[in-house]
């Protein structure tokens, strides 16, 4: 349903001759009910009026981020900052930025570190600082900062996924399992770890595993192609050819144009490639 907007055919907010504060009060109740531009537009009337404080830049930025301004509600959050320069909010939010819209991960790095100069051991500022280090590679300070996050909440399903996809980059697969383990724990139904934790084990060539996570996986979501794929790799590494042909029956089913042409090429079906089933598997799927 789409909102009613408050404001009149021509965009302008109603004129009402108030105190010079109105305009940032009319801009926060407008921002809770999710009205975002109009928010704004208050928000400016109000820096028109003289009002230059902490919450009126803070919120600024908050609504601007809403609209997708994002350069912009960097810029707000600097003003807040620069009348309450210790402000914990205002770093975090511009890290959150940086990180999750702009992709500009160097700079959510020192956003999220300024942050942990005034709370050292926030949460949320420890674990997105470890998302920051881990889309640049920077796996073993990722999960030093996942570590450091999860030692003030441990029991937190996304410090303990991601620092298993840290772990499984820098080729600790051990350690990994065990992560996705912790995150199972407090989400047993979540098909990404399950899925994540079958890789896991297929990298460490424990094919059973892998097969049994993939397959828990896929009772969470059955038309997921690529764990039944999966599956079908691990069945044919294992020499188990009908059980490989059974699973790549059902991926190809799901998703044949893409998986047909990957089957044909990939080496973990070697020794199973030249029976007359797995051709006329298929031929089947080609006609």
């Amino acid at each position: 349903m789409v909102k009613a907007s408050p404001v009149n055919m021509q965009g302008s907010l109603p004129q009402i001759g108030r105190d010079r504060y109105f305009w940032y009060q009319e801009g926060k109740n407008l921002e809770r009910k999710g009205f975002y531009e109009e928010a704004v537009i208050c928000y400016d009337r109000a820096v028109a009026n003289g009002v230059d404080e902490y919450w009126l830049w803070y919120d600024r930025g908050s609504a601007l981020r809403e609209l997708g301004y994002y350069h912009e509600a960097i810029t707000s959050f600097q003003k807040a900052l620069k009348l309450r320069p210790y402000d914990y909010w205002s770093r975090y939010n511009q890290g959150c930025i940086f990180l999750e819209d702009l992709d500009e991960f160097e700079k959510a790095i020192s956003a999220f570190e300024n942050a942990l100069t005034i709370r050292k051991n926030d949460y949320w500022a420890c674990f997105r600082l470890g998302d920051a280090l881990r889309h640049l590679g920077k796996y073993e300070q990722a999960i030093a900062s996942y570590d450091q996050a999860l030692s003030s909440y441990g029991n937190d399903y996304w410090g303990w996924f991601r620092r298993g996809d840290a772990l499984r980059k820098l080729g600790r697969y051990d350690e990994a399992i065990l992560s996705y383990d912790r995150a199972l724990e407090i989400r047993p139904d979540d098909f990404w770890s399950h899925y994540k934790q079958g890789d896991t084990f297929r990298f460490l060539q424990r094919y059973q595993d892998a097969i049994a996570s993939y397959q828990k996986a896929v009772k969470l979501n059955p038309e997921d192609e690529y764990a039944w794929y999966n599956c079908a790799c691990c069945a044919a590494l294992q020499g188990k050819k009908y059980l490989a042909l059974d699973y790549l029956e059902r991926t190809l089913h799901i998703s044949p144009g893409q998986f047909l042409s990957f089957a044909q090429t990939d080496s973990d079906f070697d020794a199973i490639k030249t029976s007359k089933e797995f051709q006329e598997l298929i031929t089947s799927i080609s006609l």
